[in-house]
Protein backbone atom coordinates (compact mmCIF):
# COMPACT_ATOMS: atom_id res chain seq x y z
CA UNK A 1 0.00 0.00 0.00
CA UNK A 2 1.37 3.40 -0.97
CA UNK A 3 1.34 6.00 1.77
CA UNK A 4 -0.26 9.36 1.05
CA UNK A 5 2.25 11.96 -0.08
CA UNK A 6 1.84 14.21 3.02
CA UNK A 7 2.54 11.24 5.31
CA UNK A 8 5.58 10.25 3.24
CA UNK A 9 6.93 13.79 3.54
CA UNK A 10 6.31 13.81 7.28
CA UNK A 11 8.15 10.50 7.76
CA UNK A 12 11.00 11.69 5.57
CA UNK A 13 11.25 14.87 7.64
CA UNK A 14 11.30 12.93 10.88
CA UNK A 15 14.00 10.61 9.57
CA UNK A 16 16.10 13.55 8.40
CA UNK A 17 15.73 15.23 11.79
CA UNK A 18 16.79 12.04 13.59
CA UNK A 19 19.88 11.74 11.37
CA UNK A 20 20.80 15.37 11.97
CA UNK A 21 20.31 14.97 15.74
CA UNK A 22 22.44 11.82 15.79
CA UNK A 23 25.20 13.56 13.82
CA UNK A 24 25.08 16.55 16.18
CA UNK A 25 25.30 14.36 19.31
CA UNK A 26 28.18 12.40 17.78
CA UNK A 27 30.08 15.60 16.94
CA UNK A 28 29.68 16.96 20.49
CA UNK A 29 30.73 13.80 22.31
CA UNK A 30 33.80 11.61 22.64
CA UNK A 31 34.30 8.09 21.32
CA UNK A 32 37.53 6.53 22.61
CA UNK A 33 38.74 3.12 21.51
CA UNK A 34 38.77 0.16 23.87
CA UNK A 35 42.56 0.47 24.05
CA UNK A 36 44.61 3.44 22.91
CA UNK A 37 47.80 5.33 23.77
CA UNK A 38 47.55 7.83 26.62
CA UNK A 39 49.20 11.24 26.60
CA UNK A 40 52.81 10.90 27.76
CA UNK A 41 55.58 13.38 28.54
CA UNK A 42 58.92 11.96 29.63
CA UNK A 43 62.48 13.00 28.72
CA UNK A 44 64.89 10.31 27.62
CA UNK A 45 67.26 11.09 30.49
CA UNK A 46 64.69 10.48 33.23
CA UNK A 47 66.09 8.06 35.85
CA UNK A 48 65.10 4.39 35.78
CA UNK A 49 63.72 2.38 38.69
CA UNK A 50 66.14 0.00 40.37
CA UNK A 51 65.26 -3.56 41.51
CA UNK A 52 64.83 -3.65 45.29
CA UNK A 53 64.23 0.11 45.43
CA UNK A 54 61.79 1.60 47.95
CA UNK A 55 59.09 3.38 45.97
CA UNK A 56 56.80 5.99 47.52
CA UNK A 57 53.35 6.26 45.92
CA UNK A 58 50.49 8.67 46.55
CA UNK A 59 46.91 8.50 45.22
CA UNK A 60 44.56 11.48 45.55
CA UNK A 61 41.22 12.52 44.13
CA UNK A 62 41.68 16.30 44.08
CA UNK A 63 38.01 17.11 43.25
CA UNK A 64 38.90 19.47 40.35
CA UNK A 65 40.62 21.81 42.87
CA UNK A 66 37.26 22.99 44.23
CA UNK A 67 37.93 22.71 47.96
CA UNK A 68 35.37 22.11 50.69
CA UNK A 69 33.31 25.31 50.81
CA UNK A 70 30.58 23.99 48.53
CA UNK A 71 27.69 21.56 48.28
CA UNK A 72 27.47 20.98 44.56
CA UNK A 73 24.35 20.00 42.66
CA UNK A 74 25.88 16.56 42.05
CA UNK A 75 26.74 16.04 45.73
CA UNK A 76 23.24 16.20 47.19
CA UNK A 77 19.75 16.52 45.76
CA UNK A 78 19.44 19.96 47.36
CA UNK A 79 23.00 21.06 46.54
CA UNK A 80 22.94 24.62 45.23
CA UNK A 81 26.51 25.22 44.06
CA UNK A 82 27.39 24.88 40.39
CA UNK A 83 31.09 25.80 40.33
CA UNK A 84 33.98 26.95 42.55
CA UNK A 85 35.25 30.52 42.42
CA UNK A 86 38.46 31.39 40.60
CA UNK A 87 39.97 32.33 43.97
CA UNK A 88 39.26 28.87 45.42
CA UNK A 89 40.64 27.16 42.30
CA UNK A 90 43.90 29.10 42.63
CA UNK A 91 44.17 28.48 46.37
CA UNK A 92 43.56 24.74 46.11
CA UNK A 93 45.97 24.42 43.20
CA UNK A 94 48.69 25.81 45.44
CA UNK A 95 47.57 23.59 48.32
CA UNK A 96 47.71 20.40 46.23
CA UNK A 97 51.17 21.39 44.99
CA UNK A 98 52.26 22.13 48.58
CA UNK A 99 51.19 18.70 49.86
CA UNK A 100 52.80 16.84 46.96
CA UNK A 101 56.03 18.79 47.34
CA UNK A 102 56.06 18.09 51.06
CA UNK A 103 55.41 14.35 50.61
CA UNK A 104 57.64 14.03 47.52
CA UNK A 105 56.34 10.62 46.40
CA UNK A 106 58.01 8.96 43.45
CA UNK A 107 54.63 8.40 41.81
CA UNK A 108 51.52 10.57 42.20
CA UNK A 109 48.24 9.16 40.90
CA UNK A 110 45.61 11.90 40.61
CA UNK A 111 41.93 11.73 39.77
CA UNK A 112 39.35 14.41 38.89
CA UNK A 113 41.61 16.92 37.19
CA UNK A 114 39.66 19.22 34.89
CA UNK A 115 40.82 20.09 31.40
CA UNK A 116 38.62 22.29 29.23
CA UNK A 117 35.57 22.24 31.50
CA UNK A 118 33.28 25.26 31.57
CA UNK A 119 32.74 24.85 35.33
CA UNK A 120 36.42 25.58 36.06
CA UNK A 121 37.08 28.30 33.46
CA UNK A 122 38.45 25.80 30.90
CA UNK A 123 41.58 25.26 32.99
CA UNK A 124 44.12 22.58 32.15
CA UNK A 125 44.68 21.65 35.79
CA UNK A 126 47.35 19.05 35.07
CA UNK A 127 49.40 21.65 33.20
CA UNK A 128 48.98 24.12 36.06
CA UNK A 129 50.24 21.50 38.53
CA UNK A 130 53.15 20.55 36.28
CA UNK A 131 54.25 24.19 36.16
CA UNK A 132 54.57 24.10 39.96
CA UNK A 133 56.14 20.65 40.21
CA UNK A 134 58.20 20.18 37.06
CA UNK A 135 61.48 20.14 39.01
CA UNK A 136 60.25 17.02 40.83
CA UNK A 137 58.25 15.22 38.12
CA UNK A 138 59.76 15.24 34.64
CA UNK A 139 57.37 12.50 33.49
CA UNK A 140 53.59 12.39 33.34
CA UNK A 141 50.87 10.32 31.72
CA UNK A 142 47.24 11.42 31.39
CA UNK A 143 43.95 10.46 29.83
CA UNK A 144 40.40 11.75 29.79
CA UNK A 145 37.53 9.80 31.28
CA UNK A 146 34.86 12.42 30.68
CA UNK A 147 34.90 14.71 27.69
CA UNK A 148 32.26 16.50 25.64
CA UNK A 149 32.08 19.83 23.84
CA UNK A 150 28.60 20.42 25.24
CA UNK A 151 26.47 18.58 27.79
CA UNK A 152 22.79 19.61 27.70
CA UNK A 153 22.29 19.14 31.43
CA UNK A 154 20.62 22.18 33.05
CA UNK A 155 23.42 22.39 35.63
CA UNK A 156 26.21 22.06 33.05
CA UNK A 157 25.16 23.55 29.69
CA UNK A 158 28.70 23.59 28.41
CA UNK A 159 31.87 21.60 27.99
CA UNK A 160 33.22 18.94 30.36
CA UNK A 161 36.68 17.47 30.65
CA UNK A 162 37.96 15.16 33.43
CA UNK A 163 41.34 13.45 33.49
CA UNK A 164 43.39 10.87 35.31
CA UNK A 165 47.05 11.83 35.62
CA UNK A 166 50.16 10.05 36.87
CA UNK A 167 53.22 12.12 37.76
CA UNK A 168 56.54 10.32 38.00
CA UNK A 169 60.07 11.09 39.14
CA UNK A 170 61.27 8.11 37.08
CA UNK A 171 60.94 7.11 33.47
CA UNK A 172 57.61 6.04 31.99
CA UNK A 173 58.30 4.09 28.81
CA UNK A 174 54.72 4.09 27.53
CA UNK A 175 51.18 4.66 28.74
CA UNK A 176 47.80 3.32 27.65
CA UNK A 177 44.15 4.08 28.21
CA UNK A 178 42.00 0.98 28.76
CA UNK A 179 38.24 1.51 28.57
CA UNK A 180 36.29 0.07 31.47
CA UNK A 181 32.74 -1.30 30.98
CA UNK A 182 30.40 1.61 30.31
CA UNK A 183 27.71 2.64 32.78
CA UNK A 184 24.38 1.17 31.72
CA UNK A 185 21.89 3.81 30.53
CA UNK A 186 19.85 4.69 27.47
CA UNK A 187 21.70 5.25 24.20
CA UNK A 188 21.35 9.05 24.19
CA UNK A 189 22.30 9.67 27.83
CA UNK A 190 25.31 7.36 27.54
CA UNK A 191 26.93 9.65 24.96
CA UNK A 192 27.25 12.46 27.52
CA UNK A 193 28.30 10.43 30.56
CA UNK A 194 31.79 9.71 31.95
CA UNK A 195 33.68 6.86 30.31
CA UNK A 196 35.70 5.40 33.15
CA UNK A 197 39.08 3.98 32.24
CA UNK A 198 42.36 2.60 33.49
CA UNK A 199 45.42 4.80 32.94
CA UNK A 200 48.18 2.22 32.68
CA UNK A 201 51.80 3.42 32.87
CA UNK A 202 54.76 1.13 32.18
CA UNK A 203 57.90 2.02 34.14
CA UNK A 204 61.10 0.23 33.11
CA UNK A 205 63.43 -1.27 35.72
CA UNK A 206 67.19 -1.39 35.30
CA UNK A 207 67.10 -5.21 35.09
CA UNK A 208 64.91 -5.18 31.97
CA UNK A 209 61.61 -5.77 33.73
CA UNK A 210 58.94 -3.14 34.26
CA UNK A 211 56.52 -1.94 36.92
CA UNK A 212 52.94 -1.35 35.79
CA UNK A 213 51.19 1.52 37.60
CA UNK A 214 47.41 1.67 37.09
CA UNK A 215 45.40 4.77 37.97
CA UNK A 216 41.59 4.92 37.95
CA UNK A 217 38.35 6.30 39.25
CA UNK A 218 35.48 3.82 39.07
CA UNK A 219 31.83 4.67 38.42
CA UNK A 220 29.70 6.29 41.09
CA UNK A 221 28.23 3.74 43.52
CA UNK A 222 24.74 2.51 42.77
CA UNK A 223 22.63 0.01 44.62
CA UNK A 224 20.54 -0.54 41.49
CA UNK A 225 23.25 -1.44 38.97
CA UNK A 226 26.17 -3.78 38.40
CA UNK A 227 28.41 -1.08 36.88
CA UNK A 228 30.89 -1.25 39.76
CA UNK A 229 31.05 -5.03 39.77
CA UNK A 230 31.75 -5.14 36.03
CA UNK A 231 34.48 -2.52 36.29
CA UNK A 232 36.08 -4.25 39.28
CA UNK A 233 35.98 -7.57 37.41
CA UNK A 234 37.79 -6.15 34.38
CA UNK A 235 40.38 -4.49 36.61
CA UNK A 236 40.89 -7.76 38.48
CA UNK A 237 41.38 -9.64 35.21
CA UNK A 238 44.18 -7.27 34.25
CA UNK A 239 45.85 -7.67 37.64
CA UNK A 240 45.54 -11.45 37.40
CA UNK A 241 47.19 -11.35 33.98
CA UNK A 242 50.08 -9.22 35.23
CA UNK A 243 50.54 -11.48 38.24
CA UNK A 244 50.59 -14.59 36.06
CA UNK A 245 53.39 -12.94 34.05
CA UNK A 246 55.30 -12.13 37.27
CA UNK A 247 55.09 -8.43 36.37
CA UNK A 248 55.12 -6.20 39.47
CA UNK A 249 52.17 -3.80 39.54
CA UNK A 250 50.22 -1.35 41.64
CA UNK A 251 46.60 -0.31 41.20
CA UNK A 252 45.33 2.82 42.90
CA UNK A 253 42.66 5.48 42.85
CA UNK A 254 39.16 6.38 43.86
CA UNK A 255 37.34 3.06 43.63
CA UNK A 256 34.08 4.58 44.89
CA UNK A 257 33.31 1.45 46.92
CA UNK A 258 33.28 0.69 50.64
CA UNK A 259 35.52 -2.08 51.97
CA UNK A 260 33.98 -5.39 53.02
CA UNK A 261 33.13 -5.37 56.70
CA UNK A 262 31.13 -3.20 59.09
CA UNK A 263 31.64 0.20 57.43
CA UNK A 264 28.42 -0.09 55.43
CA UNK A 265 26.35 -0.59 58.58
CA UNK A 266 28.21 2.17 60.41
CA UNK A 267 27.11 4.79 57.89
CA UNK A 268 23.74 6.43 58.39
CA UNK A 269 20.91 5.34 56.14
CA UNK A 270 21.19 8.47 53.98
CA UNK A 271 24.96 8.02 53.61
CA UNK A 272 24.86 4.37 52.58
CA UNK A 273 21.85 4.54 50.26
CA UNK A 274 23.90 4.28 47.06
CA UNK A 275 26.32 1.57 48.21
CA UNK A 276 25.86 -2.18 47.85
CA UNK A 277 25.47 -4.00 51.17
CA UNK A 278 28.06 -6.53 49.94
CA UNK A 279 31.05 -4.60 48.64
CA UNK A 280 31.93 -5.22 44.98
CA UNK A 281 35.58 -5.01 46.06
CA UNK A 282 35.37 -8.16 48.18
CA UNK A 283 36.87 -10.60 45.62
CA UNK A 284 39.64 -8.19 44.63
CA UNK A 285 40.67 -7.41 48.21
CA UNK A 286 40.61 -11.12 49.01
CA UNK A 287 43.14 -11.84 46.25
CA UNK A 288 45.59 -8.98 46.62
CA UNK A 289 47.10 -6.87 49.40
CA UNK A 290 45.71 -3.37 49.76
CA UNK A 291 46.29 -0.09 51.54
CA UNK A 292 44.30 0.25 53.65
CA UNK A 293 43.48 -3.36 54.38
CA UNK A 294 39.85 -4.20 55.05
CA UNK A 295 40.71 -4.37 58.76
CA UNK A 296 42.50 -1.01 58.77
CA UNK A 297 39.57 0.60 56.95
CA UNK A 298 37.46 0.05 60.06
CA UNK A 299 39.59 2.68 61.84
CA UNK A 300 38.86 6.39 61.47
CA UNK A 301 42.53 7.07 60.66
CA UNK A 302 42.04 5.21 57.36
CA UNK A 303 38.86 6.92 56.22
CA UNK A 304 39.54 8.71 52.95
CA UNK A 305 36.39 10.64 52.02
CA UNK A 306 34.32 13.38 53.61
CA UNK A 307 31.46 14.00 51.18
CA UNK A 308 30.25 17.57 50.64
CA UNK A 309 27.41 17.21 53.11
CA UNK A 310 26.83 19.81 55.85
CA UNK A 311 25.86 17.01 58.26
CA UNK A 312 29.38 15.55 58.13
CA UNK A 313 32.38 17.18 59.79
CA UNK A 314 35.01 14.51 59.15
CA UNK A 315 35.87 11.71 56.77
CA UNK A 316 33.55 8.79 57.51
CA UNK A 317 34.30 6.19 54.81
CA UNK A 318 37.08 4.51 52.86
CA UNK A 319 36.76 4.58 49.07
CA UNK A 320 40.38 5.29 47.98
CA UNK A 321 42.84 2.40 47.86
CA UNK A 322 46.26 1.28 46.74
CA UNK A 323 46.47 -2.39 45.78
CA UNK A 324 49.78 -3.97 44.89
CA UNK A 325 51.34 -7.20 43.69
CA UNK A 326 52.31 -9.70 46.40
CA UNK A 327 55.82 -9.42 44.95
CA UNK A 328 56.06 -5.94 46.47
CA UNK A 329 56.57 -5.42 50.21
CA UNK A 330 54.74 -2.79 52.21
CA UNK A 331 57.09 -0.67 54.32
CA UNK A 332 54.73 2.00 55.65
CA UNK A 333 51.54 3.82 54.69
CA UNK A 334 49.18 6.55 55.83
CA UNK A 335 46.18 8.72 55.03
CA UNK A 336 47.32 12.33 55.31
CA UNK A 337 44.49 14.12 57.08
CA UNK A 338 46.06 16.70 59.39
CA UNK A 339 46.26 19.49 56.79
CA UNK A 340 44.31 18.24 53.76
CA UNK A 341 40.69 18.16 54.90
CA UNK A 342 39.77 21.50 53.28
CA UNK A 343 41.49 20.86 49.93
CA UNK A 344 39.24 18.13 48.53
CA UNK A 345 36.41 15.83 49.55
CA UNK A 346 39.01 13.03 49.44
CA UNK A 347 42.21 12.62 51.46
CA UNK A 348 45.53 11.52 49.96
CA UNK A 349 46.71 7.95 50.59
CA UNK A 350 50.44 7.28 50.44
CA UNK A 351 52.66 4.25 50.89
CA UNK A 352 56.27 3.12 50.61
CA UNK A 353 56.66 -0.22 48.81
CA UNK A 354 59.78 -2.28 48.27
CA UNK A 355 60.22 -3.45 44.67
CA UNK A 356 61.31 -7.05 44.04
CA UNK A 357 64.97 -7.80 43.36
CA UNK A 358 64.24 -10.07 40.39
Amino acid sequence: MTLPRPLRLLLLGLLSSAIILAALVYSLTWHPAAREPASLICPANAPVLQPGQALKVMTWNVQFLAGKRYVFWHDLADGQDQRPTATDLAYNLDEVARVIRDEQPDLVLLQELHNGARATDYQNQLQLLQERLNDLYPCSAATFYWQAAFVPHPQIMGSVGMQLATLSRVRIARAERLQLPRVRSNLLSRQFQPQHALLTSYLPLANGQELVAINTQLAEPSRASDDGARQVAMSGSLLDQLESQRTPWLFAGDLNRLPPGPQYQQLGAAQRQHFQAQSELTPLLARYPSIPTAQEAEQAAWHTQQPNDPQLNAADRTVDYLLYSPRLVRLDAQVRSSDTQRISDHLPVSARLLLPLD
